[in-house]
Formats: C-alpha cells, sequence, structure tokens
C-alpha cells in the first residue's frame, strides 16, 4: 500500500488567502469550443509517494521519490473525472527544490494542486482550455507567495496544474459524450495533431551515471533514440572536458549500430544539457569535438543547451536545438522559435494538455517539429504523452513514426504495481517491443486507456460512511 497523505493543512492555510483577478496572459487568443457550460459541484485531491530505484540526479540536484497528485472532479449532472499528475519540482523549478526539503517542495506543489481545485469548486468552464486560462495566472501568483520565490518559473505552477487539467479534459468528454482523444481535440489545433502513426518510438533516458555498457545493451534491445544527459557537474571546463569524453565513448560504443528507423541508417543522438552550457562558445567546442570523432552528423537534437535567462540567439548553431523547459507557455514557445530553436519538446504531461496543445499548434504554424518528452510519469500519464506524440508530425530525419520518451521503468521502485493501476494493462501498446510503441486501433478507440475508470484511484475518493 501506497503511504498516503492528507493534504498538509498548514500549508493550505498559509495561502489561502492569496488570490489574484484571473487574466489571459499566454498571449494568444483562446479558441473555445461551443458545447454548454459544465458546473462543478464538487472536487477533492489526494496524492501518493513513489519511491525511486536509486537517487536521480540532474540540474545538481538528486530526487528520491515522487508525488503523485490525484484531483477529483464532479459536474452538477453527477458525472465525475480523476486527472492524473507526477510532481517534479527539481525539473520545474530548481531553486525550489534546493531551498526546501524534498518533501516540503513537494508540499507547496501540491499546495497549488488542492488551491486550484478549491478555486474551481462551485464555478462553471466552457471548455478545460478556458478553464486553465483562468486558473493558470491564479495559481502561478498564489505559488509566488507560499514559496516566497517571486521569480519562480512557470512550469512549477503548470506542473501543479496537471492532474486539474485532466480531470477537466475528461469531465468535459463525458459531458459532451467524447469518446475518443481525436474528438477531445479542439478544431483549432487539429492540424497539429492529425497524423496516425502505427509507431512510436519509445524514448529511454541515459542520465550521467549510466555506463556505457548500458546504452549499448538499450541498442541491442531495440532501441534507437535516446536522451543522454550531458552537462555534467563541475565548472563550465570540467563540464566540457566530461561531456567530450562521454560522446566519444558513447560512440565507439554505438556509432556504428545501424536502424532502419533513420534516413542515414545511423542512431540519432539525441542529448539533454538541461542548461548548464552558459556559453555559445562552450557549445560550439562540444560540436568540434564531435566532428573530430565523426559524430557530428548523427546528433539529431541537443535540449536546452544554454540557461534559460540568458536568451541567447541560436540561429547560427549548427545542429536542431530544441526548448523544452523554457518554453513554458504558447508565448515562450514563440519567442524561443524567434531566437533560432529549430524543435520544442512537448510535455503535456508537465505544462497540462491545454497549454501543450496551443504550443504544438503554434509550433506547427511556424514549420517547426515537435516530440514529447517525458517527466518521469505513471504509466496511465505515458498514455497521455503517448496520444500526443502518435499524431504528431513525424520527426526530420525519423521514418513515419512518433517520438516520446518514457524513462518511468527505469527509475520507480513500484513501476509494475503503478502499472497495475492503468485500466488497459494488457494492451499490446502499453509496453516498448524493439524500441517502439506499436499503436493499433483500439488504441485510437480508446486513447490508451485514458477514459476508462481507474478502480485504485476511485477507491480514494469514495464517500465517507
Amino acid at each position: 500500500m501506497q503511504n498516503r497523505r492528507d493534504f498538509i493543512s498548514t500549508v493550505s492555510a498559509a495561502g489561502a488567502a492569496l488570490l489574484v483577478n484571473p487574466i489571459n496572459v499566454t498571449g494568444i487568443a483562446t479558441p473555445h469550443p461551443t458545447p454548454g457550460k459544465i458546473k462543478v459541484s464538487r472536487v477533492s485531491a489526494n496524492f501518493e509517494r513513489e519511491p525511486l530505484i536509486r537517487p536521480f540526479g540532474f540540474k545538481g540536484g538528486y530526487m528520491s521519490e515522487i508525488w503523485q497528485s490525484i484531483a477529483y472532479m464532479e459536474s452538477e449532472s453527477g458525472n465525475h473525472s480523476i486527472g492524473l499528475c507526477s510532481q517534479s519540482v527539481l525539473w520545474s523549478d530548481a531553486s525550489v527544490f534546493a531551498s526546501h526539503s524534498e518533501s516540503g517542495g513537494n508540499a507547496l506543489m501540491y499546495a497549488m494542486t488542492e488551491r486550484a481545485m478549491q478555486i474551481i469548486k462551485g464555478q462553471t468552464f466552457t471548455s478545460p482550455v478556458e478553464l486553465l486560462d483562468i486558473l493558470y495566472p491564479e495559481i502561478y501568483e498564489y505559488g509566488k507567495k507560499i514559496t516566497a520565490n517571486p521569480s519562480l518559473r512557470k512550469t512549477f505552477a503548470l506542473n501543479a496544474l496537471v492532474a486539474t487539467d485532466n480531470a477537466a479534459w475528461l469531465l468535459y468528454a463525458k459531458e459532451n459524450n467524447i469518446k475518443t482523444f481525436d474528438d477531445l481535440v479542439p478544431e483549432a489545433y487539429k492540424p497539429a495533431l492529425s497524423h496516425k502513426h502505427n509507431k512510436v518510438a519509445g524514448i529511454p533516458l541515459m542520465a550521467y551515471t549510466i555506463p556505457i555498457n548500458e546504452i549499448k545493451a538499450a541498442t541491442d534491445q531495440g532501441y534507437f533514440f535516446m536522451k543522454i544527459k550531458i552537462g555534467q557537474p563541475g565548472t563550465q571546463a570540467e563540464m566540457l572536458e566530461k561531456d567530450m569524453a562521454r560522446l566519444t565513448a558513447i560512440h565507439q560504443a554505438i556509432g556504428n549500430v545501424n536502424t532502419s528507423y533513420t534516413k542515414n541508417g545511423k542512431l540519432p543522438y539525441y542529448f539533454d544539457a538541461n542548461g548548464r552550457y552558459e556559453s555559445k562558445e562552450t557549445l560550439l567546442r562540444l560540436l568540434d569535438h564531435s566532428r573530430k570523432i565523426g559524430a557530428f552528423d548523427q546528433i539529431a537534437i541537443i535540449e536546452e543547451p544554454f540557461p534559460e535567462e540568458l536568451e541567447i540567439d541560436v540561429h547560427d548553431i549548427p545542429v536542431r536545438l530544441a526548448a523544452d523547459e523554457s518554453a513554458h507557455t504558447v508565448e515562450d514557445a514563440l519567442k524561443r522559435i524567434e531566437m533560432g530553436y529549430k524543435a520544442i519538446a512537448l510535455k503535456a504531461i508537465a505544462k497540462t494538455l491545454s497549454m501543450t496543445m496551443k504550443i504544438a499548434q503554434a509550433a506547427y504554424d511556424k514549420k517547426v517539429p515537435c516530440f514529447c518528452a517525458d517527466l518521469t510519469v505513471s504509466p496511465v500519464l505515458v498514455e497521455w504523452n503517448k496520444n500526443v506524440a502518435a499524431r504528431l508530425a513525424s520527426f526530420p530525419g525519423i521514418g513515419d513514426l512518433g517520438l516520446v520518451e518514457s524513462n518511468g521503468h527505469q527509475n520507480y521502485r513500484n513501476w509494475e504495481t503503478m502499472k497495475s493501476y492503468h485500466p488497459q494493462v494488457n494492451g499490446k501498446w502499453v509496453d516498448v517491443k524493439k524500441g517502439v510503441y506499436e499503436l493499433d486501433d483500439e488504441f485510437y478507440t480508446s486513447g490508451g486507456g485514458i477514459f476508462d475508470p481507474m478502480p485504485h484511484y476511485e477507491e480514494m475518493f469514495l464517500p465517507h460512511k
């Protein structure tokens, strides 16, 4: 049995009165569908603490557990829904993680989820996108107050709203008799989400400490598109030296492995720096090294090389750079595209589905490709990400398939137990087979199971007797 705890009342009380007037700060007009309004009559929330197999390190910190928050929403008509979220304080705002205990940072994010649910109670909404437009600025300001951080990163608030947003989408689906993910997507965002791949590449995560032989073993298992952490600990000089050595070792081990999924038949390299490179010159030195060892042409993506606040123009960087955590909102994503970023890592499971659809459409309009990155989420949330990845256009240089990162199986101690909560755990699309998720008609008909009841979570919200 997971270690559940009720919401920490002192945190809730500390911020209960902190509200600001809701406004739409996304910078782009939000199109709304036509169905009638939904009145929310009852709400609740809870969470579970899921331990990790080993400390998970990045951005200078280490996580030992991930809180799974759960939002319950019931309408006046009697329909109800349950939304899930995997919290990541370290990813969404490393400064909050560093200035609190691990549990304290998680409690603050959960406080924002709880606050959002209390705001929604008794209110009406027409669409989940509309609801997020109202909630997001209010919860963001609330988060600044309870974290005592006026520079709180926007993704911290969006991460806190994932369970709320998912619950709103599922309640919206029930109220409007929507059964498939395709019908869930508003017309304004369908151009960006109109594909139906029968395969989606499963992207595992190779952290700093993953041995090279394990990376090679992953290719032997059929994985061909792997996310590899760079930007290792130390000074900029130490980091660069370690990263060059790492790139050399990786290329020696897997550089000659062939795959049928890329146009050149070679494995694509996907590096994630998490903002560790403090100058363009340092990154260019890494790229010079990649040329010397013959790895340059295999670099498909370098994600978030620079600290967000530096706002470096990257048009002259000779590889495809992707924005991830810096593309908080659609406005931020467009700014990154203007700076020269040529890909966007979408995170429906970290920035809400509502915001993700806006970002996907904005990128589509600018002819910038997207793919789906993970947040070490639960098996059910992988399906939300997979639904988006399956509908995106194929990534340049890759065959006719989507891309979705999924590393939960590498990191959760109780992954198999968590998987048992999946309402369609035996679906052929649930597990990676030879490096890809195989998507069939049943996946598209059921949305991978996201519309189905989840008994494990339903039990949390049964009326007290």
